[in-house]
């Protein structure tokens, strides 16, 4: 079997089930989808129906399955619009010859083959078919006008064939869709963000006491390392500005490394002008008001430290009157279990540092989050509010990449 890496957590893909033998290894190909994390619909045709049934595709994607073209999912809303504009890649697996046929001349006499018109996402066929019928003229002239449309095709291969011959036809294994699947969606996910810059934030300050001893805290910097590289991965122009940490520097990203706020603040200013900022970094709230140019000895006395506030970064970026990002997005780091309590404290925290987006965590010390690899993040907007589940924070990042994406998709962002 091939080396498959787990990178289709979040992605939205539907599959068309439409009728042939090979609809079987439809179900297979669920699955495979499934642990990679990938969220499925299925639209299963009248013709595929006759192969495998509708139960046991909604068993496997855990969800129902969508026929019927008429259907509303929302007041006013039809359904193959809705499927069409919601996902991020489109399959069909097996992809018959009439239904090429179907895609090739722009038919639409049923919900899949309606919502293949409706649709601004990529579409992969892998097609399954008689030898005889997938080399006829009329099938290779409709794959090539497809193929013009921009449709990727998982091309057939020789083997036996469910009529009993040996020959061209033959539907792709499962594995070998999904690699198809993943390599489509990695050269789609490369084009997301060229041109866009970005600034992002990341891991502690340290807040020197002496030429020893410093204030800090447990930040380890992982998750707005793992940001940085999920937007590097999109084709952004990423500068990360980042404390000390003992993070790898992601591929492609320029870093300015800093120890302090001060220092902080100073290389996030000088980054800009950026379409996007997103400050990750666990800044220090205080510094002492005069650092000592000696190491402090014990005098077995109480030591007192004078403390002054450190310049908030998210609020400076947020509230500037020029070279001010048309996205500025928090982290609110909170000792609070209460998840609503918690998402109350991060809006009131939003609105006072005046940035568009917020992700609120709890950082308490049974959450493991500092210094961990995992993180639970509520994602709040102006106008949108989600709680995310317990993910890796590589998952976390890709999902907030994906949101900026879309966010910029959406809003036709100005360059920087």
């Amino acid at each position: 079997m091939p080396n498959l890496e787990e990178n289709l957590s979040g992605q939205r893909i539907l599959l068309i089930i439409t009728g042939g033998i090979s609809a079987y290894k439809s179900l297979e190909l669920i699955r495979l989808l499934k642990e990679q994390g990938a969220n499925i619909s299925c639209v299963l045709t009248d013709s595929g129906s006759k192969f495998i049934t509708q139960l046991s595709v909604e068993t496997l994607i855990g969800k129902p399955v969508n026929n019927n073209l008429f259907s509303l999912t929302k007041k006013n809303e039809i359904n193959h619009i809705d499927l069409a504009r919601n996902v991020d890649l489109v399959v069909i697996a097996p992809a018959t010859a009439d239904f090429i046929a179907k895609m090739a001349h722009g038919l639409a006499d049923d919900l899949a083959s309606t919502l293949v018109l409706a649709t601004n996402s990529q579409i992969l066929l892998a097609p399954a078919m008689n030898t005889q019928m997938w080399n006829h003229p009329a099938t290779q002239r409709n794959i090539k006008i497809i193929k013009q449309d921009g449709i990727n095709i998982a091309n057939p291969t020789k083997g036996d064939l469910a009529c009993g011959e040996n020959g061209i036809g033959r539907m792709l294994d499962p594995e070998e869709i999904l690699l198809t699947i993943q390599k489509t969606l990695q050269e789609d996910k490369e084009q997301q963000l060229t041109g866009v810059k970005v600034l992002v934030t990341s891991g502690p300050t340290h807040e020197a006491l002496d030429p020893v001893r410093y204030l800090g805290n447990l930040s380890s910097g992982k998750q707005g390392y793992a940001v940085a590289a999920a937007l590097a991965e999109r084709g952004a122009k990423v500068e990360l500005v980042s404390g000390p940490t003992q993070e790898q520097t992601p591929f492609g990203v320029k870093i300015h490394r800093v120890q302090n706020a001060r220092e902080m603040l100073a290389a996030a200013e000088a980054s800009l002008p950026v379409d996007v900022a997103i400050c990750t970094a666990a800044v220090a709230d205080w510094r002492v008001k005069r650092e000592s140019v000696n190491k402090i000895k014990k005098s077995g006395q109480v030591q007192t430290l004078e403390l002054i506030e450190n310049p908030d970064i998210l609020a400076s970026l947020s509230q500037r009157s020029t070279l001010r990002p048309s996205l500025v997005i928090g982290f609110s780091a909170e000792t609070q279990s209460n998840s609503q309590k918690l998402i109350k404290l991060a809006n009131q925290k939003r609105s006072l540092k005046g940035c568009d987006w917020m992700l609120a965590n709890d950082i308490s010390s049974h959450t493991g989050v500092l210094g961990g690899e995992m993180n639970t993040v509520h994602f709040i907007t102006d106008n949108n509010q989600e709680s995310w589940p317990k993910s890796a924070k590589t998952k976390i990042a890709t999902r907030l990449a994906e949101k900026i994406a879309d966010h910029i998709s959406s809003s036709a962002l100005p360059p920087a």
